[in-house]
């Protein structure tokens, strides 16, 4: 029996079918992904899901929920009261014994600091305690400790003082704190860096709730999902498998409906030349064509063409110097805070350059040095010529609510140019789907993936040979993504990216600069998986070299009596163990191999995941060998 049931879903935003007679089955264990372009309706369907039975939010259809389970649900933005504590937070979701939770736990918070009247707060405490036991409540709130504790966040914080990847963990624990048997999420990896990311793929998979959840990061799509479904013009498409499968099964269908539709265009072209020809409709055989070409008329203007794709352009104008910036032995610290220390680089025209760490690692400080914008507590920074410097900022700073797109785009002029070319305004939003009439629209009536587009169409109106991007593929779709990715290869200039999309990060850029922990900074050639790869060659060969740094068992001549120390079974083990560690270690190496082979994410995602997922397994293993070999050794008399 299915968690959830959507059938024949109707959803329309103004004259636009978001669903159209859609259905969807979300069975037990299921993890499944859902895709499709911006404003096709993919939070609306989460939300009315989310709603639970009934039609709910729906124009017309039904979802059906299985009676008894529990859903969790975390929007895109989540809502919460900034005066708040992360605790009270995450228990608001608990229903009744949320507010008895969050008195209990301030009443203990003010005991423990020794603020207010001992007496009454003793009095207060017992009287909670007794209701919270009558309630029931102690397993909610075991739950939500536990919750907390998982996502690293301090209960007593204020929900005010949180960053945003610290906001979309709490909503991620008040989401788990009831132990929901489905869980929906809608972008969950916004805000969140790549170590969080990464986590939370874990977590998910671990735990084994059911999930359907949408996102735009493909490497985290291909390592949860068991299953894509696809909202596209108001039906939903069903793709068994990995994104790969997917594109590939998705351009089939694409073809063969181009093929369809230009065999429907061709008839209706001949049956309109036969019906001006003037034939008398009246006559018997000629009715059954009359009432064809009716038919088919209707069915043209019935039908829903695909939403057309965003035309990305960009102009690199002028060419900068050869030489961009170049650092030597840079230094800078916030109060007794290092954020980059004793940091070195050179950076050329046309480096395509991202920038990892986990968030509050100082990215943007390091960025704002290597631009000539902030300088550095010691070293030197030497800037280039010529250059002109284009920001894409991930909060929408830039965006001012109650302008209008077009003023956004070209202020005071209803003309951009674009490569030595003039174009209308209008035109040249059109060019990232958004229709003519909302040129005049304010800002505040965008969604979260049209205020990206409007703001890489802003970006990309005006030249600039150095291109900082700050978290662009934020709420943008895929199949954005995938153009804005071939648009920054061709890019002539020298480009800055700062992103925990480890595919984007990985189709880009041409080397890595990445935070190593207190300040330190380090550069490596090519993207996210080299730089992971190279990471777990370190691993290994500290692992090797732990290893090596141990005489092997059967060179030791233990004393008699202390081997007695051992059953003959836990000897033939010491024995054995350099042997398995080897053996461990040489298929650590050849998946190491593997996986620094690029094209294998391209060519077999799901066995790049795979080897990557052995790997881990990998390491684990040889480090519970190697304890359990230090352990026997010493307990034989052979300590390391």
């Amino acid at each position: 029996m299915p968690y959830l049931k959507l059938s024949a879903a109707c959803l329309a935003y103004g004259h636009v079918p978001l669903l159209d007679h859609a259905d969807f089955l979300l069975d037990p264990g299921e993890r499944v992904a859902l895709i499709g372009r911006n404003g096709t309706g993919k939070s609306s369907l989460l939300a009315a899901l989310a709603a639970g039975s009934g039609k709910g939010r729906l124009d017309d259809g039904e979802v059906w929920v299985q009676p008894g389970i529990r859903v969790g649900y975390v929007p895109q933005e989540p809502p919460f009261d900034t005066e708040s504590t992360v605790f009270e937070a995450v228990v608001s979701g608990m229903g009744e014994v949320a507010q008895l939770l969050a008195a209990y736990h301030e009443v203990s918070h003010q005991m423990a600091e020794g603020t207010g009247d001992h007496d009454a707060l003793l009095a207060r405490m017992e009287s909670l305690q007794h209701e919270l036991e009558v309630s029931g409540a102690w397993s909610y709130e075991a739950q939500a400790e536990r919750v907390i504790d998982r996502f690293g966040l301090d209960p007593d914080a204020g929900v005010g003082t949180l960053s945003g990847g610290q906001k979309k963990r709490l909503a991620l624990a008040q989401a788990l704190a009831v132990a929901p048997e489905v869980l929906l999420l809608d972008e969950p990896t916004n805000h969140l860096d790549i170590a969080a990311i990464e986590w939370l793929e874990n977590m998910l998979i671990e735990t084994g709730v059911t999930l359907f959840f949408i996102t735009h990061d493909r490497s985290f799509l291909n390592r949860v999902c068991t299953r894509i479904v696809e909202l596209d013009r108001g039906k939903l498409v069903n793709f068994p498998g990995s994104y790969g499968q997917y594109q590939q099964r998705k351009e089939q269908l694409l073809h063969e409906e181009g093929l369809a539709n230009a065999r429907a265009d061709k008839l209706l072209k001949e049956e309109e030349v036969w019906i001006r020809k003037g034939v008398e409709a009246r006559r018997t055989r000629a009715v059954f064509r009359v009432q064809r070409l009716d038919k088919l008329r209707a069915e043209r203007q019935a039908r829903r063409e695909r939403m057309g794709k965003v035309n990305l352009q960009l102009d690199a104008g002028d060419k900068s110097g050869k030489l961009v910036a170049e650092l030597e032995h840079v230094s800078k610290s916030y109060g007794e805070r290092p954020i980059v220390r004793d940091f070195s680089i050179r950076i050329q025209r046309g480096d395509k350059i991202g920038v990892i760490g986990p968030n509050g690692a100082g990215k943007t400080t390091l960025l704002r040095m290597i631009l000539g914008e902030l300088q550095p507590d010691q070293g030197v920074v030497r800037q280039g010529t010529k250059i002109d410097v284009a920001y894409f900022d991930q909060f929408r700073t830039q965006l001012n609510p109650d302008s209008s797109l077009a003023d956004v785009i070209s202020p005071g002029s209803d003309y951009v140019e674009i490569g030595g070319a003039r174009k209308h305004v209008i035109g040249y939003l059109e060019d990232f789907l958004f229709a003519p009439e909302r040129a005049r629209s304010p800002v505040s009536s965008l969604s979260g993936g049209e205020r990206n587009r409007l703001l890489l169409a802003r970006l990309f109106a005006r030249p600039a040979n150095v291109l900082v991007l700050d978290e662009p593929t934020n709420d943008l779709d895929i199949e954005t993504l995938e153009l804005l990715e071939e648009l920054l290869q061709n890019y002539d200039g020298t480009l800055f990216l700062v992103s925990h999309d480890r595919t984007f990060l990985d189709n880009v850029v041409t080397q890595t600069i990445a935070a190593e922990g207190d300040g330190v900074w380090r550069e490596y050639a090519g993207g996210y998986s080299d730089w992971a790869s190279y990471k777990a060659s370190l691993g290994r060969e500290s692992v090797r070299e732990k290893a090596e740094a141990r005489p092997p068992a059967k060179a030791v001549e233990p004393a008699p009596a202390k081997v007695d120390k051992l059953s003959w079974k836990e000897a033939r083990e010491l024995e054995g163990l350099p042997g398995r560690i080897a053996a461990l270690e040489g298929e650590q190496a050849e998946l190491g191999l593997r996986l620094a082979d690029a094209s294998l994410y391209q060519s077999d995602p799901p066995a790049a995941q795979k080897a990557a997922e052995r790997l881990a397994v990998i390491d684990d293993e040889l480090m519970a060998l190697l304890e359990r070999w230090e352990l026997l050794e010493a307990r034989a008399g052979n300590p390391a």
